[in-house]
């Protein structure tokens, strides 16, 4: 059965949903712009919270149309001291007086940039439009567009003759009929004993008897109206669709946590990874995500610990690519699954290290993964850097972008993970 929910809830006091859906559609690349430049300022704590959008108010300023200077034109003017029947008033001097912009006063004063704000639903919309996983290999449930299977949900009282339920439909039409006849029932059985005692009494009124009688037949006739079985009483097997997917994903996040990634580097990963957690939860639910957390060693943490655990060490950037490979032999084998990978280091490794990185990544990561993606925080070029830039030339399936500053995490997820005509089909 289709049940259909109809929200009727009142938008609230001097407020208007289609109006305000109207005016996000239509400044929505100024609203992009001012979103993209609060993910810089905020705390990674707040990153998903909602914000107080300012746009120029120019931009929001309406068209308005205004009498051009020249031709002639006849205009009605309120009553006044200076003017009266017959004068002819010359033109405003420099145009229609209607038109030009705005210039600043002499005084200073002039008016305020449009404030509003955006709950956390507008602004993670924002944040994370145009944007897929690249390479996805057809996945109708990460696609919104899942394959079914059908089970069973108990019974319904509509449906298809062939999934009637005899047993079911008898069991209620049993029980109705015992509660429409149950009070006429008794008063039967009530006038059926009464009438049993004074036909044994010797001197009974016949009259008496009729009346008995009569009441019991019209008892007899309302229990035989009583149908044995209603469409009412009609059960049928319910069965439902829920999503069936074809094919899983996977995301591993690597993270360097040694000794060289000071605070400042170390916040600019937690928020790309941040960044791609939401991006991940609110886009592909059905998506598993492994924290990997490495200086000498790596280790396999949860998301608490992956964010928030204070541990460091010396760099080892092999051991998080080598424990990565064997997540991936252990769980996650198979062609159902899309295996992708991030990682953000400083760059910083040992240079024998930095060639096995360059190994691990060349001939057993990359060929599992349908895309790995690489965030240097920082701005020199280390050697993991230039190991790494040899393994894109020959890699298509591999991206790697430098973050500096929080400025700049937005717009370098965006490039990661920009939607790409694949991903649109």
């Amino acid at each position: 059965m289709l049940h259909q929910v109809i929200d009727r809830r009142l938008s609230g006091k001097n407020k208007s949903i289609g109006n305000r859906e109207r005016f996000l559609r239509r400044y929505r690349e100024q609203i992009k712009d001012a979103v993209r430049k609060a993910v810089g300022d905020r705390s990674i704590h707040n990153i998903e919270e909602g914000a107080d959008i300012t746009l120029p108010r120019r931009d929001v300023s309406e068209p308005v149309f205004n009498h051009g200077p020249g031709g002639n034109r006849e205009t009605v003017h309120p009553g006044n001291q200076e003017y009266v029947r017959g004068d002819r008033i010359p033109k405003p001097q420099g145009g229609s007086g209607g038109g030009g912009g705005s210039q600043a006063s002499d005084d200073g004063q002039g008016e305020d940039d449009f404030v509003f704000r955006i709950t956390r639903e507008e602004f993670m919309n924002y944040f994370f439009d145009d944007l897929a996983l690249p390479r996805l290999i057809r996945t109708q449930l990460l696609a919104d567009a899942p394959e079914w299977k059908s089970r069973r949900a108990g019974f319904v009282s509509e449906g298809n003759p062939t999934s009637l339920h005899v047993v079911r439909s008898m069991r209620v039409a049993l029980g109705r009929r015992i509660a429409m006849g149950g009070d006429a029932r008794v008063e039967l059985r009530e006038a059926q004993e009464q009438l049993a005692r004074l036909k044994a009494l010797d001197h009974t009124p016949p009259a008496e008897i009729e009346a008995l009688e009569e009441q019991i037949e019209v008892l007899q006739a309302r229990l035989r109206r009583v149908p044995f079985l209603d469409p009412f009483d009609l059960r049928y097997r319910n069965r439902i669709r829920e999503p069936l997917p074809t094919s899983k994903a996977v995301m591993f996040c690597l993270m360097d946590v040694s000794g060289s990634m000071d605070e400042g580097r170390k916040d600019l990963a937690k928020r790309f990874f941040i960044m791609l957690y939401l991006f991940l939860s609110r886009h592909y639910r059905q998506t598993d995500v492994v924290f990997i957390r490495h200086h000498t060693q790596a280790a396999e943490v949860s998301e608490d610990e992956f964010f928030h655990a204070t541990e460091s060490g010396g760099t080892v950037v092999s051991s998080a690519l080598s424990l990565m490979h064997e997540v991936i032999r252990e769980r996650y084998m198979g062609t159902e699954w899309n295996i992708y990978g991030a990682q953000a280091s400083d760059g910083d490794n040992w240079q024998q290290d930095s060639s096995k990185c360059r190994e691990l990544l060349d001939n057993k990561l990359l060929p599992l993964c349908r895309y790995f993606a690489y965030v240097q925080v920082a701005d020199e070029d280390q050697n993991l850097w230039e190991e790494y830039t040899a393994v894109r030339a020959v890699n298509s399936n591999f991206a790697m972008q430098k973050i500096c500053t929080p400025a700049q995490i937005f717009p370098v997820f965006r490039d990661l993970f920009k939607k790409s005509p694949a991903n649109a089909a």
